[in-house]
């Protein structure tokens, strides 16, 4: 049998494709940019077809660098950025409106409006979801109100309109496209959509009737780890057998698949999930309760999640709208050329607040300001405020799910920041570890379709796997911890209530 699996990994900016051997040691990868388009202040798209055609090629070229063919592949994995909404014509294929990115805000002013009080309260205890622009469903709707095409096709009698996350869409395309696609999604990714019953791992009616939308036009849910369908071109052959979006897959890939463990992902926003086992625990602290992964045959694991709009994207502002920096490795330099945030804070909320404060009304700001801050202040208080924003979704996890958390496993591409690091385990006051495979996100992907497929027997074969890389330990005494934070808190009451 082939120890071979290959993981592709669609994120916000890019795609790759990782090949990963028995030892879960990536022996080829390819990755290529997907552009970003911005109409209008609070949109943000990309387009479909490329985030397919770049499927379609890195996964040519990193099996061309591994020097195998897609026979050759055990497993196939898809892990997508999530909530990014695609609708294509399953006749024809022909993507019908760009697709509409999970950071996109153009919906809120609808769902502000549409539902009473009562109807956001049941859709929150049927989804663990709040009601913002940030799921999919109302991404949906806006496409059925306000493009033609989609318009026309909902009312098509061969039911050939189709809705899906990226994962659905690259799925789709892999297993066949219009010669007998498989318009599938797992529960993880439908989980994000603000559509499926949490209880049933199914679409529910009453949902999809109350964003006007039809179950007919989403995918079939599957669980995230079994086969799925055989690939054609460019892996013919090779199985799919793993969806997750891409927390879920990161949580996977770090090995925090037992109660109480948590990773904390560091990219262009951040996000927490901390495992609660089969037991689903409704957050009462602003968090996401969603699904951890399913394994084919057993019961969903659950989470609760933090997501954080803005993190590594500030350092990304602060390069190219101040011109503050003119790399984005000299943050950390230049942060540690002063002993402190000299009383500086920056509350990025650049289009609103997400976990756990989920406010749209609040706009970034930068308060603290007097005549000593340098731009080296504002740097190291722009890395901070990663830290504090991860405090705040970590501390409601703690008091949602009754844990202590003794341990916080990291990932992403901030994580290479040690001075980050060690304040983030400074605020925390627990150890924080980043893992030796640094590409989590990818390697969940392929532990799944390994898993389901043979490469690997077991969950504790993987944790086997996992090797530490690094750790820091907290530096500072709990008095110290509680000036910064109560000093962060006030610096975000000033950054609420912008918006009208």
């Amino acid at each position: 049998m082939s120890r071979f699996v290959l993981a592709i990994d669609n994120g916000t900016t890019s795609t790759r494709a990782i090949i990963f051997d028995e030892n879960a040691q990536g022996i080829a990868q390819a990755q290529l940019p997907t552009a970003q388009v911005f109409p209008a202040p609070g949109w943000v798209e990309q387009s479909a077809a490329e985030v397919w055609d770049n499927t379609f090629k890195v996964i040519g070229q990193a099996l061309t660098q591994a020097g195998i063919s897609a026979d050759e592949l055990s497993g196939l994995g898809i892990t997508t950025q999530r909530e990014t909404t695609i609708c294509w014509n399953k006749t024809t294929g022909e993507v019908l409106h760009n697709a509409i990115v999970w950071q996109d805000t153009r919906t809120q002013d609808w769902l502000d409006a549409a539902f009473s009080e009562s109807q956001r309260e049941r859709i929150t205890e049927l989804t663990g979801l709040p009601v913002t622009a940030y799921f999919s469903a109302s991404k949906m709707r806006w496409l059925i109100d306000n493009v033609p095409a989609v318009q026309q096709l909902a009312h098509d009698a061969n039911g050939s309109l189709a809705f899906g996350t990226p994962d659905a869409w690259i799925a789709w395309n892999l297993t066949g496209g219009i010669n007998g696609g498989r318009h599938v999604t797992d529960v993880t990714n439908a989980s994000r959509t603000s559509l499926m019953d949490m209880s049933t791992l199914r679409w529910s009616e009453e949902l999809c009737e109350l964003f006007g939308l039809s179950p007919s036009w989403l995918p079939e849910i599957v669980p995230s780890i079994g086969v799925i369908a055989p690939c054609v071109a460019p892996a013919p052959g090779a199985q799919l057998a793993c969806i997750l979006g891409d927390q879920q897959a990161a949580s996977f890939g770090q090995c925090a698949v037992k109660p109480g463990q948590a990773k904390n992902t560091y990219g262009t926003g951040n996000f927490l999930m901390v495992n609660t086992g089969t037991q689903r625990v409704i957050s009462h602290n602003g968090l996401i309760a969603t699904i951890a992964y399913q394994i084919s045959g057993e019961q969903p694991h659950y989470a609760l999640e933090g997501s954080v709009a803005v993190s590594g994207s500030l350092i990304q502002w602060l390069r190219d709208n101040l011109e503050l920096i003119s790399d984005a490795n000299e943050a950390e330099s230049l942060a540690r050329s002063v002993e402190d945030n000299g009383d500086v804070y920056v509350v990025p909320a650049f289009s609103g607040l997400f976990a756990p404060y989920w406010r749209p009304d609040a706009r970034g700001v930068i308060v603290g300001l007097t005549r000593y801050v340098t731009k080296a202040h504002i740097v190291r208080a722009s890395l901070e405020s990663t830290a504090f924003q991860s405090w705040d979704v970590i501390d409601a996890a703690q008091k949602d799910a009754h844990l202590d958390l003794n341990e916080l496993r990291v990932d992403g591409g901030m994580v290479g920041n040690d001075l980050l690091m060690q304040f983030q385990a400074d605020l925390l006051g627990i150890p924080v570890v980043r893992p030796a495979i640094a590409e989590t996100t990818a390697l969940g992907a392929a532990f799944g379709a390994g898993l389901a497929t043979g490469v690997w027997s077991s969950q504790e074969q993987l944790e086997q796997l996992w090797h530490e890389d690094k750790r820091w330990l907290p530096t500072i005494d709990e008095s110290k911890r509680e000036q910064l934070i109560t000093r962060w808190h006030k610096a975000v009451t000033k950054s609420l209530d912008w918006e009208d």
